[in-house]
């Protein structure tokens, strides 16, 4: 292994990233930035197409610099899982998606873990970074790779490494933020932490795989938590005639033992309201209940229904029924800045919003159009005209706060808003309801 050790160090080692979603094409760029030789592997072709052409389809990723990798031959993409018997390192950056029982659906680790064991190699290092519940890169992946024989810890080596990627984070990126890592042997943690250490400025090494599957679980149980206490705060200060943002704002100025958390229409994206799943589910299977986890996932996931109701309150207020009201929901990404609308709030309110009659349209810069697989009842395109278009519909949702939408110009506009990411902060006009 001291072969693989001098090929990292010598930026010789063939690298391959096996799935290039949000996570796993950030860090096939970085290694190729970093020197070394890059082959994305992925079943999708039309991701492999564009990454051959030049073209990044995920936002963090500018097209420029994933060409100026792709151009100097330093970086390519292919659907051929044969690749993998050809390379020197192997990091799972597939989806690990809840089923439909809201149970770990860990299908895509396992195909991921077949077709690696089927090409594993003496000299192999093998990581991976999917989100998962502890114990799956012992118990689940690490079986599939010793049915060659080969030995754990000298022939090859296995590690997982949480993937921290916060899509539209400028601050906090791959390369700056710390990398977590925990080998199934000592010789294991060191030989990947050798090879994360030539994209990151820190790698923080734990005493195994399953110590590195919870620090992810941890990470995001701990916002969804806060993000529950919030939530439910917002649900008292409802009922208090209180406003929220301003307690907690408040409450933010004390410079120790508090960190502000902030209210919203529900839990979004693919990591905060699936992760504490694989944890309760864990737990489960050890006969314990994560009580206080599984009450702030029940509040997340009850706040669109809370949004809804408030929208209909305040149509009532304007002798308006839901049913034949025209609405538009600003913003349907799970985040700001962001074109990923995975398990976005944003969807489900307008969902509920046409089941009661109403006629929703929506406006996003960053994401043109929906179709029924997002959720919604029928396809569409995302209206444009903002913010003069937002008087031509009785009620206006803020469902995201992309920073470069004209909010008072909307809310100037609008004949009412409701405002769930507090963007009508300061504005004056009694035509504005905040959850």
């Amino acid at each position: 292994m001291n072969d693989l050790l001098t090929r990292i160090e010598e930026r010789n080692a063939h690298v391959c990233v096996v799935g290039l979603g949000y996570v796993g094409l950030p860090l096939a760029v970085a290694f190729a930035e970093a020197g070394f030789r890059v082959t994305g592997f992925d079943v999708d072709s039309n991701k492999v197409e564009a990454i051959n052409r030049g073209e990044s389809y995920i936002p963090d990723i500018a097209t420029d610099r994933l060409q100026a990798q792709t151009s100097s031959d330093r970086l390519d993409a292919t659907t051929e899982a044969a690749i993998l018997g050809r390379v020197d390192t192997v990091h799972i950056c597939v989806p690990t998606p809840l089923g439909k029982t809201r149970e770990p659906d860990i299908s895509y680790v396992v195909s991921a873990g077949d077709e690696v064991a089927q090409h594993l190699h003496a000299g192999m290092l093998v990581v991976l970074e999917s989100t998962t519940y502890p114990g799956t890169t012992e118990e689940i992946l690490a079986p599939r790779l010793a049915e060659g024989g080969l030995e754990l810890g000298s022939d090859y080596h296995l590690a997982f490494s949480p993937e921290r990627i916060d899509p539209g984070n400028a601050e906090f990126t791959l390369e700056n933020t710390p990398k977590v890592m925990g080998g199934m042997t000592a010789e294991c943690t060191r030989v990947a932490a050798a090879m994360y250490g030539t994209i990151v400025g820190q790698v923080h090494e734990v005493s195994s795989p399953a110590a590195a599957e919870l620090v992810k679980l941890l990470e995001n149980t701990f916002r969804s938590v806060n993000i529950g206490l919030a939530n439910e705060m917002a649900l008292m200060c409802d009922r208090m005639g209180i406003d929220t943002w301003e307690v907690i704002q408040a409450a933010a100025t004390k410079p120790f033992g508090f960190m502000p958390f902030f209210p919203g229409p529900g839990l979004g994206g693919h990591c905060i309201p699936v992760d504490p799943h694989y944890l309760t589910w864990k737990a489960r299977t050890l006969n314990y209940q994560a009580r206080l986890i599984e009450v702030a996932a029940e509040i997340n996931a009850a706040m669109p229904e809370h949004v809804v109701a408030k929208v209909a309150a305040a149509l009532n207020d304007h002798e308006k029924s839901v049913r034949g009201s025209r609405v538009l929901m600003i913003g349907v990404a799970y985040k700001r800045d962001v074109d990923d609308t995975r398990e976005s709030p944003a969807i489900d309110v307008m969902r509920m919003l046409q089941d009661r009659g109403a006629v929703v349209e929506y406006a996003d810069p960053f994401v043109p159009e929906l179709t029924v697989q997002h959720g919604v009842v029928a396809d569409q395109k995302a209206v444009t005209g903002l913010p003069q278009v937002c008087a031509n519909y009785d009620c206006v949702v803020v469902g995201t706060d992309h920073t470069d939408i004209d909010w008072p110009g909307v809310v100037t506009a609008s004949e009412l808003v409701v405002d769930t990411r507090n963007v009508a902060s300061g504005l004056s006009g009694d035509n504005v309801v905040r959850i």
